[in-house]
């Protein structure tokens, strides 16, 4: 595909994008805002997660100083 059809087709598909409006499920909207009781088992695994992912930088961060120093 030439690059003048391949710049077309980009610009047509970020066009659609741009002008794309799903249906929105306000009800769903207005219960994730006002905070449903489910929402604390959501927080406990994002703060699980959280944890191991510190737990992983704080591992990385201890073998460059070790790297560097030695």
């Amino acid at each position: 595909m030439g690059r003048g059809r391949q710049k077309a087709k980009a610009t047509k598909q970020a066009r659609d994008m741009k002008y794309f409006s799903p249906a929105t499920d306000l009800s769903a909207l207005e219960r994730e805002l006002a905070g449903s009781s489910g929402s604390s088992h959501d927080d406990d695994q994002y703060i699980d997660h959280a944890d191991k992912y510190a737990d992983y930088v704080e591992q990385v961060e201890e073998d460059d100083d070790h790297r560097h120093r030695g």
